[in-house]
């Protein structure tokens, strides 16, 4: 595994990617570490909705906010593990419950929040569109990153970035999941080594890779890391069970 590639941001630790997107193209993935939770969401926990204390929480995505250098807060879906693409502003009174959100508004904050699930950040190659989706096995099965990328004009001048997830040696499935794959995506059988008892060993990014080539997206940076292995570093839900959010984000800068 190559090494992290980590920035301090005060008491922040991020991932920042590592690709040829333009320069005012920002985006960053949160790690567990230099927040204010405690317990088992120590301690940047950005997550709502798993049982932390809500001050904690907002604590914490002001501070993500401002060692980020973000122009503005980030818009938190409301997270289903469908397929639903929420473009950015938003209409008044519309809902939140997507898995991806796009944006070509300057100072605008995608998110998506992840504990083992696959973060994946888009922007075209002219910096005039950015995009960001969660990803887990039930999302890329049914197509959220195809859904995504179907907002670009023109998928071949996209470029992607897999965020921190959990890695193929760690992501044990049954033979439905794999079974389901091979029936919708060529090649998807590589995707997967057996493990015991009839499971399977998944792999999340190459399943991604697999998707977003398919509709044209070759330009495909990241998947290096593996949160379940990496406990002083990221939150696992397949872990731990009652867990933290990390956040991967993406915006224009104005």
């Amino acid at each position: 595994m190559p090494e992290l590639a980590l920035h301090q941001g005060g008491p922040l630790r991020f991932i920042t990617p590592d690709w040829p997107a333009p320069e005012w193209v920002k985006a960053c993935s949160s790690t567990r570490f230099g927040g204010y939770s405690t317990g088992v969401f120590a301690s940047l926990n950005l997550g709502d909705h798993v049982g932390d204390a809500p001050e904690q929480v907002q604590r914490n995505r002001q501070l993500l906010q401002q060692h980020a250098g973000m122009p503005a807060a980030p818009v938190w879906l409301e997270q289903v593990h469908g397929t639903a693409v929420l473009r950015l502003p938003r209409q008044a009174n519309s809902t939140l419950q997507a898995d991806a959100a796009v944006s070509s508004a300057v100072g605008q904050v995608c998110s998506v929040m992840t504990a083992d699930c696959l973060p994946v950040l888009f922007c075209d190659r002219s910096g005039q569109q950015v995009a960001a989706a969660h990803a887990g096995w039930r999302g890329l099965l049914g197509g959220v990153l195809e859904a995504t990328v179907a907002n670009f004009t023109q998928p071949t001048e996209v470029m992607a970035w897999l965020g921190p997830a959990i890695g193929p040696k760690a992501f044990e499935v049954g033979a439905e999941v794999r079974t389901q794959f091979i029936a919708r995506q060529n090649g998807a059988e590589t995707a997967f080594q057996p493990s015991t008892q009839g499971k399977w060993l998944a792999n999340l990014y190459e399943l991604a890779r697999q998707r977003l080539q398919a509709v044209g997206v070759t330009a495909i940076y990241g998947g290096d890391y593996c949160t379940l292995s990496q406990p002083e570093l990221f939150f696992s839900y397949r872990r731990d069970g009652q867990t933290g959010r990390m956040a991967s984000c993406i915006w224009l800068q104005p």
